[in-house]
């Protein structure tokens, strides 16, 4: 964290804030309240929204909205599960029909029909995702449920008091539905938002696991959701450097070719994008290639650039 701190506190400093800014540690789940460090590094005067402390105040007290929100959870990694399977299962099949020898352009041809196989598993399964949280959020309405409504209040007290948000990496999942229980990046609209790591994968539209070194299991990416969607056409990979096979070109023109049309953009230490509204994105960071090869020296996009969603302000979002 001190390596993200001074990275903020640099972007902070560009941006002529002196503080106070607000900071979700939410990601760091039982380890949220350790920020003394980070707080020191930034220099400036923070306020820690503390959003899974809340979180556990609302299960804690409103058991009929816990036992919901759980049984939804246990839902959602179930269909998780089943992704993963018929993603599995595709690997295999374009695995195999790739070391067939015949013409190249029929492989291109099948290449493509895998791709596009991939493409609609994710399609089908971030839809299923998003009719289950609108489905929870239509029967239950948490901002009307009492303890969530008092920390909904007590949020937007002090947001209204900074001059901008930091949204820390961590756990992503955890991270993600702990914004979306007290809606805070609404609450946040008018401030500056910066993020790391999973806090930037979560801005994006799909929030994507990928790991081409896995403990266990296959090295295949899969959608683990959909994000808040401030920030569209664009997949944000952290870490690169220990999870991304950077020399790989099959596999890295497989996964742009099959997030397309977004840019898949990795986050090595120290990387940042600036998205600012109606302007190209610009930063350091480096760029996965539908050719497969990484563009290490990105800073800015000639063409096509992602687009802001309709909620970002002026200053808005650095993953």
């Amino acid at each position: 964290m001190a390596r993200e701190g001074a990275q903020l506190a640099k972007l902070l400093k560009e941006d002529g804030l002196t503080g106070p800014i607000a900071i979700v540690t939410a990601g760091w789940q039982e380890r949220e309240s350790e920020d003394t460090a980070f707080i020191e590094t930034l220099g400036v005067p923070c306020f820690n929204l503390r959003l899974h402390q809340r979180s556990e105040d609302v299960f804690a007290t409103d058991t009929e909205f816990t036992l919901a929100y759980k049984a939804r959870q246990e839902r959602l990694r179930h269909m998780q599960s089943f992704y993963r399977i018929r993603l599995e299962a595709a690997d295999d099949a374009a695995a195999a029909i790739a070391v067939r020898h015949v013409d190249e352009g029929l492989l291109e041809e099948e290449l493509a029909v895998s791709i596009e196989a991939f493409r609609q598993l994710d399609r089908d399964h971030i839809e299923r995702c998003r009719q289950t949280y609108d489905d929870f959020e239509a029967h239950w309405v948490p901002q009307t449920r009492p303890t969530v409504s008092r920390h909904w209040q007590e949020l937007s007290a002090i947001l209204g008091d900074v001059q901008a948000l930091f949204i820390a990496g961590g756990h992503v999942g955890s991270l993600l539905n702990r914004l979306r229980l007290f809606d805070l990046v609404s609450l946040a609209s008018h401030l500056p938002l910066y993020a790391s790591s999973a806090g930037a994968m979560v801005l994006t539209e799909r929030i994507v696991c990928f790991h081409d070194y896995p403990p266990y299991g296959k090295d295949i990416a899969q959608i683990l959701d959909r994000g808040v969607g401030l920030v569209t056409d664009m997949v944000v990979l952290p870490d690169p450097r220990r999870r991304v096979k950077l020399l790989d070109v099959r596999g890295i023109s497989r996964f742009s070719r099959r997030m397309a049309p977004a840019h898949c953009m990795a986050l090595d230490v120290g990387h940042h994008i600036r998205l600012l509204p109606h302007r190209p994105p610009t930063g350091e960071a480096w760029r996965l290639m539908p050719s497969g090869l990484v563009d290490t020296s990105w800073q800015d996009f000639d063409h096509s650039p992602p687009r802001l969603g309709s909620g970002i302000s002026d200053r808005r979002g650095r993953p």
